[in-house]
């Protein structure tokens, strides 16, 4: 698995990204938002989380156009696989790399707490390392993190098993304080059509060592190291 982590000012996730990658066995490289090209040979492109440029116009609406994102578009007409975190979900969304939106949060102030959520399939090539329906414990840090999509949409997400993660409880209930932030169907994550991008709030980077409080978010960074075995 060899993965580029794109960087755009602002965001502040990348060596965490990078870590998280290296510590389940992956090739990760840093690669600059001016850059034309992805390097050669990549198997996954990852959009950490921060702030790109600021978060001016709307989150993720600058860094969606610039220079690397055509790379990342041709890469996933291609078949590549992208994972977009945070801000990277809402790079992804304005890029036209996912549906929807992401909006205020309901409450209209910034969430940043431990969060449970529910596996919704454990056949792709994000999730085979958990369990369907399991919950895991990760973490959410953003003021922005409300999915909204119109209805046929989110009826397409649902009803084609496009929804990868919902927020919980920790006993796995949905609904009402579970969700912190409005999200529509307590959407924590999305796949593409094809299952080879996925958009997530939550932060599983954070979650990688016991030492600071969890190690749930292995699993994504597990399953996407052993990447070639499940694409065989």
């Amino acid at each position: 698995m060899k993965a580029a982590v794109l960087l755009f000012p602002g965001l502040n996730r990348e060596g965490d990204v990078v870590r998280a990658l290296r510590q389940a066995g992956a090739d990760a490289s840093i690669v600059w938002h001016a850059d034309h090209e992805l390097p050669a040979g990549t198997d996954l492109v990852v959009v950490p989380g921060g702030f790109s440029y600021g978060d001016y116009l709307r989150c993720g609406a600058i860094a969606a156009r610039a220079n690397i994102m055509d790379a990342v578009r041709k890469h996933a007409a291609g078949g590549g696989l992208v994972l977009g975190i945070c801000n990277g979900f809402q790079i992804l969304c304005e890029s036209g790399l996912l549906p929807g939106v992401l909006m205020r949060n309901r409450d209209l102030k910034f969430v940043c707490k431990m969060q449970h959520l529910r596996v919704e399939r454990n056949d792709t090539v994000f999730s085979h390392r958990y369990g369907k329906g399991q919950i895991i414990k990760v973490c959410i840090a953003h003021g922005e993190g409300n999915y909204v999509a119109d209805q046929p949409t989110v009826e397409r997400l649902e009803g084609e098993g496009l929804v990868a993660f919902r927020y919980t409880d920790a006993d796995g209930n949905i609904g009402g304080a579970a969700n912190p932030n409005g999200s529509i169907n307590d959407i924590a994550g999305i796949y593409s059509a094809n299952r080879r991008v996925l958009g997530m709030m939550p932060h599983p980077e954070d979650l990688i060592d016991q030492l600071v409080g969890g190690t749930d978010g292995r699993g994504l960074f597990e399953s996407l190291a052993q990447f070639e075995k499940i694409a065989a």
